[in-house]
Parts: C-alpha cells; sequence; structure tokens
C-alpha cells in the first residue's frame, strides 16, 4: 500500500511540474536560493559577522559548495548539484516510506540530502592538495631562478612551459598583465596574490614585493617555499595515520546497515519487532542519524592539514 501511494504521489508531482512549465532545475536553484537569501534582520546579519550566532548548518554547508565550486571553476555545477540534492531527498524518505517507518523519513531525506555537498567537500580536499603539490614545483624553480636575476617576470618566463594548470594560468595572467597592460610589478603580484587560495602562496607574493623594495630580502624567498614541502610530508604522515581509522569507520558503518537483513535470517521475531514496532522504528532512525552525523565528523576531521600565518 505504501509503494502505491508513493508511486501516486511522484505521479502527482510530476503533473504539478508539467502543468506549470517548469523544470526541476528552475525548481531547486529558486529553492536554494531562497534559503541563502532569506530577508534576515541587521541584528541577525551583525551577530553572524561577529560570530555572536552561528549560521545553520545546512545554510553554511550551502555557501561553503558554493565557495568551494568558485575556488575550482565549477560554478556552474551548482545548480545541477542543487537539483541532485533534492532528488536524494525524495529517495531516502522514499525508501524510509516503502519501509513504513515515517520516524526515519526526516532523517534519511536530510541525509542522502547531503551526500552531494560532502562529495564537494572531498573533491576539495584532493583539488587543495594537487594545488599544493603543483604550487610546490612552481614556486622552487621561480624563486631559484629570481634568486639569479633578480627579476621576478623573468624568472618567470624561463619556466613558464615547466607549469602546469591551474598555477599556469596565475603567472601567464601575471606577465601578460605587466607586459601588456600596468608594468607595476608590485600591483601585478597584489593581484596575482587572490587567485589562489593558499596561505603559503600568499606570503611568497607578498615576500616577493617587499623585494620590488629591498633586493636582500629575497633570502626569506626559500624558507617559505619550503614550507610546502613540510606540509605535504605533514599531510602524507596524517593520511597514513587516519586510513585505518577511515577504513575501520566504514567497515562499521556497512556493519550497522547490514544487521538489518541479517535479522531477518537469524530471527523474524527481532526483525518484525525492529521493522513493525514503533519501538524499533525510533531505534532504526537514531542508527540512521549516528551513521550521517558520524560520516559529517568524519569528513571535517580528515581534511588535510593547511598552512595558517
Amino acid at each position: 500500500m505504501n509503494v502505491i501511494l508513493l508511486i501516486a504521489c511522484i505521479g502527482m508531482i510530476t503533473g504539478f511540474f508539467i502543468i506549470l512549465s517548469l523544470s526541476p532545475m528552475e525548481f531547486t536553484d529558486s529553492v536554494f536560493k531562497n534559503i541563502l537569501n532569506k530577508p534576515r534582520s541587521i541584528k541577525e546579519e551583525i551577530n553572524e559577522i561577529t560570530k555572536r550566532k552561528k549560521v545553520s548548518y545546512f545554510r553554511r554547508e550551502v555557501i561553503e559548495v558554493q565557495s568551494i565550486l568558485k575556488l575550482t571553476g565549477r560554478e556552474g555545477w551548482f545548480p545541477m548539484i542543487c537539483a541532485v540534492s533534492l532528488f536524494l531527498f525524495a529517495i531516502g524518505s522514499g525508501i524510509a516510506i516503502v519501509l513504513g517507518n515515517f520516524f526515519s523519513a526526516p532523517v534519511l531525506g536530510i541525509g542522502f540530502m547531503l551526500l552531494p555537498f560532502w562529495y564537494v567537500r572531498l573533491t576539495q580536499t584532493h583539488f587543495k592538495r594537487d594545488i599544493a603539490a603543483e604550487l610546490e614545483t612552481a614556486l622552487s624553480i621561480i624563486t631559484t631562478a629570481y634568486l639569479r636575476n633578480e627579476d621576478i617576470v623573468t624568472a618567470v618566463e624561463e619556466n613558464i612551459d615547466y607549469l602546469n594548470p591551474p598555477v599556469l594560468s596565475v603567472f601567464k595572467g601575471f606577465v601578460y598583465r605587466i607586459k601588456m597592460i600596468n608594468p607595476d610589478i608590485a600591483a601585478g603580484l597584489e593581484e596575482m596574490k587572490v587567485q589562489l587560495e593558499n596561505a603559503v602562496f600568499r606570503e611568497w607574493c607578498d615576500a616577493l614585493i617587499a623585494c620590488q623594495i629591498d633586493r636582500n630580502l629575497k633570502t626569506t624567498l626559500t624558507p617559505i617555499v619550503s614550507k610546502l614541502s613540510d606540509m605535504r610530508v605533514v599531510n602524507g604522515e596524517l593520511e597514513n595515520m587516519v586510513f585505518e581509522p577511515r577504513k575501520e569507520f566504514i567497515s562499521m558503518q556497512l556493519l550497522v546497515v547490514g544487521n538489518i537483513p541479517l535479522l531477518y535470517f537469524l530471527n523474524k521475531d527481532w526483525y518484525n519487532a525492529l521493522m513493525h514496532t514503533p519501538l524499533g522504528q525510533i531505534i532504526l532512525a537514531i542508527c540512521f542519524a549516528a551513521i550521517f552525523i558520524s560520516a559529517a565528523f568524519v569528513i571535517k576531521l580528515t581534511q588535510p592539514i593547511e598552512y595558517r600565518r
């Protein structure tokens, strides 16, 4: 009966979209824009800026995903991610309804809805790691050339063929700006340093700006570049340390979920008590909530370490 009602609900929602000539992408984009841009009082905005009041978890996740997509040049993905998120919300709620467990409907719905946002955060980890690796090579060879000729434009031009995206586009833009738009090197470095979200790169650019005034400060560049190597070593050790706990976490989650169908074969009375009694359904909802909450903490705690000035 629940399956029939769910199919009827899906058909009714599809009919509304057809009658209103509304595409799923437009609907999801409007929903998420309304969440992000809902009217707030001046007091609430001041409290959020001064961190007296925390932004809601969901709103914080959406804002962070937007910034990650902008940083990685994938801003056009946001409407699609929102659409997938709402689709997964419907799937999660539908699974709970089919199981007849209405206590789990909001838990599975919200948990499934957050999966695309958590995926984007995981891709950010790999993106930042790749950026740091490419920066380590680029800054090392450019710094070596600069120490020899004391001309940053020439140093970049000599090594431009050895650079890879996205670092390549940043340094190419710097050279073109100096040669064709504005020869002010300090201003060019100021503009360049905000194009990559990396604290060591920004410190390196600040040191180069100082070198334009006093060339004797060029000796500070090499220790700055070595910080990238230190962070790579630290993150490599951290990855080895968290590999086993992460594997154990995934195993435990699979065991928790796998025990549900296993009960059907071991003891049908226990299975019926878990699936068809209010107390058992509440316990299942609590287990699902624990899975999603622990997954959020694992993603947060296993992010790579970044250098902060």
